[in-house]
């Protein structure tokens, strides 16, 4: 990754956590807030190299275990375990289409939300905990698709983050 596109992730990340932490729970209530960093975590996945996104995808997942106030590296490791996945099947598909990219978004708040689900129930002693975790799960499904076809029509979605 060039400095230029370090710095411009660097930005774009800052952003993103500032709208999802300070503006979002202003405005929005919490079931139908979209999960930014995850969408920049199913970016990377797609189009980015092994090297760079797995750090960063970790890096993600504890910017927002810190900033939600969850358990510290249970998203990271959500985020880390999807990338995995979305990067294993990344190369047999044609990662540059716009709708890949809002079905991936989705599917990972899907699957992000069963694996939370799973580490939360077997990791606390919390009752209840999978009866509010249910209730948010389909608006922010569809929040987060949203929010990734916003992301899919900016100029310069088809352009590659790095080069092989």
């Amino acid at each position: 990754m060039s400095r230029r596109a370090a710095l411009l992730f660097f930005c774009l990340v800052l952003a993103a956590l500032v709208i999802q932490v300070s503006l979002f729970p202003i405005f929005i209530r919490p079931a139908f807030k979209p999960d930014l960093l995850l969408v920049i975590m199913v970016f990377i996945a797609l189009r980015g190299s092994f090297e760079t996104g797995a750090p960063l995808s970790w890096l993600l997942g504890m910017l927002d275990d810190v900033c939600s106030g969850l358990y510290l590296g249970l998203n990271a490791a959500t985020f880390l375990i999807t990338f995995f996945v979305i990067k294993s099947v990344s190369d047999r598909l044609y990662a540059d289409s716009a709708i890949l990219f809002v079905l991936t978004v989705a599917g990972v708040t899907l699957a992000g939300f069963t694996l939370n689900l799973l580490l939360m129930v077997m990791f606390t002693s919390s009752p209840g905990i999978a009866y509010s975790m249910l209730s948010d799960i389909f608006p922010r499904l569809l929040v987060n698709a949203f929010i990734a076809s916003i992301v899919s029509a900016f100029p310069g979605f088809d352009c590659q983050l790095e080069s092989p």
